[in-house]
């Protein structure tokens, strides 16, 4: 990786094309306090690790439509419950025309929620869990749900954790645009090697602008195309 471009410059660039830095601040989000993911209880990990997956592949707005539903027939998520999950259980949500019948994405309830359950005994909570894990290796958290969850790999991890909160690098076609650009990587990062140069090099921008990986993530993905 050659020398990083300043966090400023690519700032400035991303705030020429979004009307001035004050306009881009507006738009930047920011990551929940460690205090407030880590009393997120497991039930709201599993409804949202569900909701991501439900949606893989299909419209968001069916899924959103039809949530109000599908929590009721997950029993509000509760993580204990969900990983008793009998076939009987599973065989009767293939029938519940409340939810999205697709045979993978039921069982994936029952596997994350024995995923999340494992990581209270570890930590406490899943929540003290994704709170606790160090941003400067967030790939490696990336890699471990893809190897101990279900379904939780390519983009569908990263949008999870976004949508938790969690300050998160979400590896966006624009984001991958900006980090070929900028020379971190030469394709789109979806290959261990390339995330991890991606990592290192939003690890670098952190320290510099004192920014968490979210904003930095979307400052990246704001800056590319022509003022």
């Amino acid at each position: 990786m050659s020398a990083l471009t300043p966090f400023q410059a690519i700032f400035d660039r991303a705030a020429a094309r979004k009307g001035g830095a004050g306009a881009l601040e507006a738009m930047l989000g920011s990551p929940k306090p460690d205090d407030e993911l880590a009393a997120i209880p497991g039930d709201r990990w599993l409804s949202m690790m569900s909701r991501v997956i439900f949606a893989t592949g299909l419209n968001w707005q069916v899924v959103e439509n039809k949530w109000d539903g599908i929590e009721e027939a997950y029993e509000g998520f509760d993580t204990a419950r969900m990983a008793m999950m009998s076939d009987d259980d599973l065989d009767r949500l293939l029938r519940d025309a409340r939810i999205i019948r697709q045979g993978a994405k039921i069982l994936s309830v029952r596997d994350n929620a024995i995923f999340l359950n494992d990581l209270a005994k570890e930590h406490g909570s899943a929540g003290r869990f994704f709170a606790g894990w160090p941003g400067g290796d967030f790939v490696g958290l990336l890699d471990l749900m893809k190897q101990r969850g279900a379904r939780l790999g390519g983009s569908t991890g990263g949008y999870f954790l976004r949508r938790m909160g969690v300050d998160s690098i979400f590896f966006s076609k624009d984001v991958g645009a900006a980090l070929m650009r900028e020379g971190v990587v030469d394709r789109p990062p979806t290959s261990k090697r390339a995330m991890r140069a991606a990592q290192d090099a939003f690890n670098i921008w952190r320290e510099e602008s004192g920014r968490p990986l979210m904003q930095i993530g979307q400052v990246l993905a704001m800056s590319v195309g022509e003022p």
